[in-house]
């Protein structure tokens, strides 16, 4: 969920496929709940071998140590990195592994919320402790929220399987594309259709849906022309639904995505990148990445707040 700049002329893609229950001729008023995961690997990473770091446990600020628990937040509906298993409740995912793995650091229970993507950060330090559901890391996501970088990720465009639009992603102006309502995908898709216009060419026909399965529903049912999403979800659903979508071009816009605490609770920030570091070193992390396919987004540095240009 990252932000795309002004510039058009990007060569880009892939597609995020998952099944989801909506029609694809019609949008979605409401996430739909695990549909994705009908195709999808859902096997969570064994965390048996992670233990309590001292050190980073006592980081913990008083109120959450006490409790014991985390109380994670995440919008469970963009696999790999977050999804709902087909048993219909269970959360799964890297993201899920991830933030699990960082609560067995810290010594606590961790208890993962299906939320709706925009509303998570306005309810950090109040319904949740912590939030993790692919956010990139920008300036104005700072301003309001810590947060501590783990993993890094670009953007990508996808089309029907064999482009039968033909669409040329250097230059999407005009076309109907479809994005997940609070992403930075669906900025960069009104950015990009500003300077369409600026241009002297058509605007994009811009679908938002709740949830990315709807997005990628109409775009296999073909009310979308082309689909703007995060690299690893695109990559990871061409592989799953056997190439009714494709990439189109290539992967653009890489940044690092971070997990989310309240801004006030630096302590809590502190404690988490205390773990990412401990998983960093240690090699966990990269195995869970490895586990879904996505080894190469790894970072090996775990810090709060990091630079953005």
């Amino acid at each position: 969920m990252r932000k795309m700049p002004l510039l058009v002329a990007v060569t880009a893609a892939a597609t995020l496929a998952l099944t989801a229950c909506t029609d694809a001729s019609q949008p979605s008023d409401s996430p739909s709940t695990g549909t994705s995961a009908e195709t999808a690997t859902e096997a969570p990473f064994d965390l048996t071998s992670v233990q309590k770091d001292d050190a980073a446990a006592a980081l913990l600020p008083a109120d959450v140590a006490s409790a014991g628990q985390l109380v994670v937040a995440s919008n469970t509906e963009y696999a790999p990195a977050e999804f709902i298993a087909s048993d219909g409740s269970t959360p799964v995912g890297y993201d899920i592994d991830i933030i699990s793995a960082v609560g067995a650091v810290l010594g606590l229970e961790v208890v993962i919320e299906s939320a709706d993507f925009p509303g998570i950060i306005p309810a950090l330090g109040s319904k949740y402790d912590v939030g993790i559901s692919s956010f990139t890391i920008t300036a104005e996501r700072m301003a309001e929220a810590n947060m501590i970088s783990y993993f890094n990720a670009g953007e990508a465009f996808s089309v029907q399987k064999g482009n039968p639009k033909d669409v040329d992603p250097a230059n999407i102006c005009g076309l109907t594309v479809a994005v997940q309502t609070g992403t930075v995908e669906e900025e960069g898709a009104a950015e990009i259709s500003t300077t369409c216009e600026e241009d002297g060419e058509q605007p994009l026909q811009i679908l938002r849906y709740d949830n990315q399965a709807d997005a990628t529903t109409n775009l296999v049912g073909g009310k979308a022309d082309i689909m703007y999403a995060d690299s690893p979800i695109v990559s990871y659903a061409v592989e799953q639904t056997k190439g009714e979508i494709e990439q189109i071009g290539e992967v653009f816009d890489s940044a690092p995505q971070g997990i989310v605490t309240a801004k006030a609770d630096t302590e809590l920030a502190a404690a988490i990148q205390a773990a990412l570091t401990v998983l960093m070193e240690d090699g966990t992390f990269t195995d869970i990445l490895a586990s879904w396919g996505n080894a190469d987004g790894a970072l090996d540095e775990a810090v709060v707040n990091p630079p953005v240009s």
